[in-house]
């Protein structure tokens, strides 16, 4: 009796050792406890296909087989998710790189894939970048599970990492050119034989001849056939299974179609071959694929390069000693020390040193920033001078580099209207063509039947609706790459479509039209029983729990003694901040806050027990470009408001220094939402520029809202865009590229309806033969991408 061997392994299974997995319904016998445990993987992953395909044994080693298994497996670890997860609450987001993408039927039904799972909340595919951001409940769905799913419909999907993915593009880009070679090759092989048979220099030869090099035509163009024109037969079924009709649906019937129709007239001996044709289209298509690949990644390359400038070592500071560490192994609360002309290693707080850094990476701003203790640096930055000794407060998915690449591809992730209805059209678009074509077909076979074949096989590519498809997701892209490289930070969808509509932009002053770095110009008392050092002492104790920009005129100068007293502070959003101070009750913000006289100008009063004490008359300088944001607003029609919490006359001055429409005065946070509310009530399409927590509200309510970086985090949340360099320009630079690429949707959308509606009469009438109808697809497809990468160079 033959000893029993390891399904698994193929190795003997030891005498004694009975254990086995159940596979395909048959209990397989298992050599040890290790093959035991990895079949039992396979199996309930759903992946017994392995055995059926496999060519070679599993090895006899303590891991998960298929390699690829037990990579997937490891994404599940938290150490290794610090890489490339973000979390969203109790949920977590990752972006994937997702291969086989080839139109938006791909996407649908990779979303559909997804969302199957109990636990997914969201997924959006981009088709420009070939990237998916998916948020789920870790603890209902392990990423492992979405992945190994998606593998299951044959799309390959690994977290987007920048090193991995250039790999994977180079990867595509050579097998993009394999198939082109095969293709190419054959094609000229087979053309020499069509064209001798075409011109007569066979003639007078033996017919069995003639059918001799039908043969060998036949066996150059299988592998054309079967490896070059593979990729478009797979994406075809994979649409077809889940009940969608992708771009590869017509041209796989023309290809696949005209193959056997030829390989029945060999075996026949009857009726014509047209194997070069075939080929020719082949290579023709895939050209035409190669190069539009080559233009998504020159549009998609931008947040790639992102990460590609983060260092792969630091500088660690342990126990006053330096080392040189990893910088993916550093953790939270870790001490860098970042040379003269290095990159910083991860996101931070400065706490000794004095430098000056380039952020232009990501402001988009070439001008060094001044950093100093207490001022915190980002990862990818460029250390121009000094050494900075950082520690490290932000890591992994958290740092800002990728927070800008995730919101970036989330906005791109999440389809415009316009882009829906387009994806809607084309899969519509698709079944028209599908009906059409077989109209051609009858008609053609009623009219010459030895036409009608070869008639249709051109209808069915050349109204092939692939730029219809490309026309907006590759405009978009280009556009958010763009000002993503000069710092504008996109974070809805809408942001592009809602711009090029705008009629009124409501500014904050504070920090918004000026820098919002006040100094203490004088002080009024109000009340003799204090002294200015004493008020001065009182204020600063007070702002110290602020953020609002006025709060750094008085902290620079704050008293540690007066600070130690304050007690039960409190933040009154839109007034002041309150306190006890020696069993007092002390307030520090508007100076309408209480009943009773009101000083008149002043930017702040200190109230004890209600009464004013004492009042601050601050400066403030006027943000560099202010004047001229206003006046390119104003040449485009757009009204200008300013809304301003400051109950001074410092909001009306600046107002008419900037020429504005209109200035309000004093105005609590409820009443800039008000304000706002009432505008959307008269019809107009309003946008509201802001920094501070006051601004957040109105954020909300405003059809546009735009966030400067220096301001408060929860108006950064709360915000549509944030503009990274604080540039005021950078407002007039985004509706300018909206409106730019509202321009360029619209051409590609011109573009590709015009040539389907042009070639769809000719190629039914029979003037567009196969090889033309090819061309003037790709051509299509080029020209709307080609046409979307101009908005990378504004």
């Amino acid at each position: 009796m033959s000893a029993k061997t390891c399904f698994h392994c193929l190795e003997p299974v030891p005498a004694g050792f009975n254990e086995s997995v159940t596979i395909q319904g048959h209990a397989q016998p298992m050599c040890c406890i290790g093959c035991k445990a990895v079949a039992q993987t396979i199996v309930d992953q759903g992946m017994t296909d392995y055995y059926k395909y496999r060519t070679e044994s599993a090895g006899k080693v303590e891991q998960l087989v298929p390699e690829q298994l037990a990579l997937i497996k490891s994404y599940d670890q938290e150490s290794i998710q610090q890489e490339f997860v973000a979390h969203q609450g109790d949920d977590k987001e990752v972006l994937l790189s997702v291969e086989g993408i080839s139109c938006a039927a791909c996407a649908w039904l990779i979303e559909r894939q997804l969302l199957a799972h109990q636990g997914v909340k969201r997924v959006d595919v981009n088709t420009s970048t070939h990237r998916a951001m998916v948020v789920w409940n870790d603890e209902q769905v392990k990423l492992s599970t979405l992945i190994t799913s998606l593998a299951e419909i044959g799309y390959k999907s690994y977290p987007f990492q920048a090193d991995s993915e250039a790999a994977q593009k180079q990867a595509t880009a050579k097998s993009f050119i394999r198939r082109l070679g095969v293709a190419g090759l054959m094609t000229m092989q087979v053309m020499m034989f069509a064209f001798a048979m075409y011109f007569g220099m066979f003639s007078g030869m033996e017919d069995y001849f003639e059918q001799y090099f039908r043969w060998i035509s036949l066996t150059l163009a299988t592998p054309v056939i079967f490896y070059s024109a593979l990729p478009f037969l797979t994406n075809a079924i994979s649409g077809l299974r889940a009940k969608q009709l992708n771009m590869d649906v017509p041209v796989s019937l023309a290809i696949f179609g005209a193959y056997f129709a030829s390989c029945y007239a060999t075996l026949t001996e009857q009726g014509e071959v047209y194997f070069e044709s075939i080929c020719m289209f082949t290579f023709l298509l895939l050209l035409g694929k190669y190069l539009e690949f080559r233009a998504r990644l020159k549009a998609s390359e931008f947040t790639a390069n992102l990460q590609k400038l983060l260092p792969l070592t630091a500088r660690k500071v342990e126990d006053n000693e330096e080392h040189i560490t990893s910088a993916k192994l550093l953790s939270l609360g870790d001490i860098v020390r970042v040379k003269a002309g290095e990159t910083i290693a991860a996101d931070g707080v400065v706490i000794a040193g004095h430098s000056s850094v380039d952020e232009s990476m990501m402001t988009g701003e070439h001008h060094p920033v001044t950093k100093r203790v207490g001022d915190q640096v980002h990862a990818g930055t460029l250390n121009h001078d000094g050494v900075l000794t950082i520690e490290i407060n932000k890591v992994g998915q958290n740092t800002l580099v990728n927070q800008i690449i995730r919101l970036q591809h989330s906005a791109l992730s999440q389809r415009p209207r316009i882009a829906q209805v387009t994806d809607k059209v084309a899969q519509w678009f698709v079944a028209c063509l599908l009906v059409f074509a077989s109209i051609t077909a009858v008609a053609w076979y009623s009219i010459a039947p030895e036409h009608a074949f070869w008639i249709t096989i051109a209808v069915l590519v050349a109204t092939c609706p692939c730029a219809l498809s490309l026309a907006i997701p590759t405009a978009l892209t280009c556009a958010v790459a763009n000002l993503t490289k000069r710092g504008v930070l996109i974070k809805q969808s809408h942001v592009l479509e809602t711009a090029t509509k705008l009629t009124k932009v409501g500014f904050d002053k504070t920090g918004t039209l000026t820098l919002g770095r006040f100094v203490i110009d004088h002080t009024e008392i109000l009340d003799n029983a204090y002294d200015e050092q004493q008020v001065h002492a009182l204020a600063s104790a007070l702002e110290a729990y602020s953020e609002h920009p006025i709060a750094k005129a008085f902290t620079e100068s704050a008293s540690a003694a007066a600070q130690q007293v304050i007690t039960d502070a409190q933040v009154h959003t839109g007034y002041g901040v309150a306190g006890m101070w020696q069993g007092q009750r002390v307030h520090i913000g508007k100076a309408s806050w209480f009943a009773g006289p009101q000083p008149k100008n002043a930017q702040a009063v200190l109230y004890v027990n209600e009464s004013a004490v004492a009042t601050f008359f601050l400066q403030d300088k006027v943000r560099e470009y202010a004047q001229e944001l206003q006046q390119e607003l104003k040449q485009q029609g757009i009204e200008r408001v300013m809304l301003t919490g400051d109950p001074s006359d410092k909001g009306a001055q600046l107002s008419q220094q900037l020429q504005l429409d209109a200035c309000h005065s004093a105005l609590l946070p409820q009443d800039k939402l008000a304000l706002m509310q009432s505008w959307h009530n008269q019809g107009d399409i309003c946008a509201m520029v802001g920094d501070g927590v006051n601004d957040s509200p109105v954020f909300n309510a405003a059809h546009l809202s735009i966030a400067m970086d220096s301001g408060a985090d929860i108006s950064k949340n709360t915000a549509d865009v944030v503009l990274l360099n604080s540039d005021l320009r950078s407002v007039s630079k985004l509706i300018t590229i909206a409106k730019k690429t509202r321009r360029i949707v619209r051409q590609n959308l011109a573009l590709s309806l015009c040539y389907n509606g042009a070639i769809l009469p000719l190629a039914a009438m029979g003037l567009v033969a196969p090889w033309m109808a090819v061309i003037g697809m790709s051509a299509s497809s080029i020209i709307v991408i080609t046409n979307s990468l101009r908005l990378l160079r504004l």
